[in-house]
């Protein structure tokens, strides 16, 4: 689509991104797809990942072979939604550091409200990589990388499900630098702010909550 942004059009997110979206998809069933696919997400988001050499033994011979270079990379759940992001992503890379950030939407302005933030040290060192299964309006987002970089980071990316045009548009005017990775872009936002056609409120139905 662009260079600041990345959809991962591969059958298996796109097949389990349709069971996703169906209303008739249980709450178990929600989460187990949603930790499946973070996986696969996961592997385009961490790609260019910086690397180096090391001097291993293998059963045969001694030889120098590729592993990650640098900090071990930081992965930010936006809460709460972003923590079924999170537990598939740290399946596949499970010595990464972890932090929250806390933000909830008022319903009424659709503005983001903080109300807890912890992040891991030597942000400025580390790849972070911020998760949400929705970029909707984008505020939320935005408020998310704005405390990220006031911590110190600067080389962040961002993950999600799904993606709006409004959304993605926020995110490009305030943080051009933050490349987003998602599974597709769908068609707008409806006017309460939730992304059409959507899958509905990604941490209710991981939930089960209303």
């Amino acid at each position: 689509m662009s260079e600041h942004v990345s959809i991962v059009d591969h059958p298996l997110v796109q097949h389990k991104l349709t069971l996703m979206r169906d209303q008739s998809t249980s709450t178990a069933v929600f989460r187990q797809l949603l930790r499946e696919i973070s996986q696969l997400l996961a592997y385009e988001v961490t790609r260019g990942l910086d690397m180096t050499t090391k001097r291993i033994q293998t059963p045969m011979c001694e030889m120098d072979a590729p592993t990650l270079a640098g900090k071990k990379l930081a992965l930010i759940s936006i809460l709460r939604a972003g923590n079924g992001l999170l537990d598939g992503v740290l399946e596949l890379i499970p010595s990464a550091r972890v932090g929250f950030v806390g933000l909830y939407r008022d319903e009424e302005t659709l503005q983001p409200v903080q109300y807890y933030f912890k992040v891991p040290e030597g942000l400025e060192d580390r790849l972070v990589i911020a998760v949400d299964p929705m970029l909707a309006t984008g505020n939320s987002s935005v408020a998310a990388i704005d405390l990220l970089k006031q911590a110190g980071a600067t080389n962040i990316r961002f993950l999600c499900l799904l993606a709006a045009p409004e959304g993605i548009a926020r995110m490009r005017e305030v943080h051009p630098d933050v490349p987003i990775v998602t599974a597709a872009v769908d068609e707008r936002l409806n006017e309460v702010g939730y992304i059409v056609p959507g899958l509905g409120d990604a941490g209710d139905r991981m939930f089960g909550t209303k």
